[in-house]
């Protein structure tokens, strides 16, 4: 069928997936399949909720619309633009964000320890909570979302993605107790101390980095590529961590398949690795009293 004759909603997710198919697109960036990448941003281009009933599936569109499907469903097969930012809009603990290509599209496993409280983790809700490296903020909101007496700091190296950031905290009103600072890691935070710090920090190793899709590349580089061995910027995060955590304070740090290179970096150290029920792995835990106990070790490790 071509392009020019689908008539309905319907018609153009289905007729998205087979082509996503053919054209072996990446799903990597809020999806894992096809079909949802379809409904995604057939529904998001069109303000349509994602859980329309299925009744409206067969209504048919008006040209304008399908030729704005057109365009999308182009970009995302040829140029391998993820759907994230062809509808500048990602969803991350239930909540919708703004992102472009200034900040890295939402998808860290952390989520759902977020929407758990950190439990059995954190012996009481935090008070103030830190989002290191926070590129669109989505962590840093998702958390004062979830303790709603918590003060929130979203950190960033790039004044690009605090533009994004700050956005997102328009967004859902939080301006009263969620703000922005700019600093090189703990940089901008001097004296400031966390009962939680939550990190999402580059971690991809060189190899890594050289062998992913083509949808990675439309993400900022320095957002992802750490190094040869990922550890760049954690190895930074954990020589400093103990000076920022208050007592019984937890940190928490996302490295994905750099994992095995902090074992290997670390391995006198007790690493808590969470396990994720809905997919995700290489995110690990320390407390504070662990970073204050292996400080010394962290910072004679901090240039490798």
């Amino acid at each position: 069928m071509s392009a020019s004759r689908l008539l309905t909603l319907r018609d153009h997710i289905r007729y998205a997936v087979t082509q996503f198919h053919q054209s072996d697109v990446f799903f990597g960036h809020g999806s894992d399949n096809a079909w949802d990448e379809a409904r995604q941003l057939v529904l998001g281009a069109l303000h349509l909720p994602w859980q329309i009933s299925d009744s409206y599936l067969d209504c048919r569109l008006e040209e304008d619309e399908a030729a704005t499907l057109r365009e999308l469903f182009r970009q995302r097969i040829e140029q391998r633009v993820p759907a994230a930012y062809l509808l500048n809009e990602a969803w991350f603990c239930g909540l919708s964000f703004y992102v472009d290509d200034r900040v890295l599209v939402p998808r860290s496993p952390i989520a759902e320890q977020i929407e758990q409280g950190f439990a059995p983790w954190l012996d009481e809700a935090p008070l103030r909570v830190l989002d290191l490296c926070t590129g669109s903020g989505c962590i840093g909101i998702a958390c004062a979302e979830v303790f709603p007496e918590a003060e929130v700091v979203l950190a960033d190296l790039s004044f690009d993605a605090l533009e994004i950031a700050n956005i997102n905290i328009e967004r859902h009103q939080m301006e009263s107790r969620v703000y922005s600072v700019q600093g090189d890691l703990f940089d901008g935070l001097p004296g400031q101390t966390f009962d939680l710090i939550v990190s999402n920090p580059p971690y991809v190793d060189a190899e890594d980095l050289a062998d992913m899709p083509a949808e990675y590349h439309h993400e900022p580089a320095m957002g992802l590529g750490a190094g040869d061995d990922g550890l760049l910027l954690v190895r930074r995060i954990l020589a400093e961590a103990a000076t920022h955590l208050n007592p019984h304070g937890v940190l928490v740090v996302e490295v994905g398949n750099s994992q095995v290179h902090v074992e290997a970096t670390y391995p006198e150290v007790d690493f808590t690795w969470l396990e994720f029920r809905q997919g995700g792995h290489g995110v690990f835990l320390l407390t504070e009293r662990q970073c204050r106990e292996h400080q010394a070790l962290f910072q004679s490790r901090v240039n490798g």
